[in-house]
């Protein structure tokens, strides 16, 4: 696989995802409003400013790796990228779409530490890379709390 191929796989994967939850997280937005919130849930104007540098971290590390590592070690992140992005979709479709809170927790358990290997892979190849990727782990690991904390707190959901 070339250097190019892997860079557009990594700005495609990334791209379905920013488009994919997007669309999910807007399909019903009255239903999310009306849901109990947990104590540490940030205010919503911190997701607007958030998700867009999540993208762009992604795509950064992503593209940097694709094009400066190994081939072996750039499809080794671009695994990796894809399992956790399929988690975190799986994740928004569950909790947007059917609201099985759930399934939808789950599937954040596991894109958190798919996440997190993400991050040892970026780092071991491009030490740099892998720093740049630390936020979006943190705001995993939040959103991971949150979607447990949602599924605590909606009876039916349980």
């Amino acid at each position: 696989m070339t250097r190019a191929l892997l860079v557009a796989a990594v700005l495609v994967v990334v791209a379905l995802y920013a488009v994919l939850s997007g669309r999910w997280v807007s399909s019903d937005p009255g239903w999310y409003d009306a849901l109990p919130k947990p104590s540490w849930q940030p205010p919503p104007w911190v997701f607007g400013v958030v998700w867009p540098l999540n993208f762009l971290a992604l795509t950064v590390s992503g593209v940097a790796i694709a094009w400066t590592r190994p081939t072996g070690e750039a499809l080794g992140f671009l695994a990796l990228l894809v399992a956790s992005v399929a988690a975190a979709l799986t994740w928004a479709h569950a909790f947007y779409v059917p609201h099985d809170l759930g399934r939808a927790a789950l599937a954040l358990v596991v894109a958190l530490l798919l996440t997190v290997a993400l991050v040892v892979v970026a780092a071991g190849s491009l030490p740099w890379a892998g720093w740049v990727l630390v936020p979006y782990a943190v705001w995993m690991a939040v959103a991971t709390s949150l979607a447990l904390a949602y599924w605590r707190l909606v009876p039916e959901a349980a």
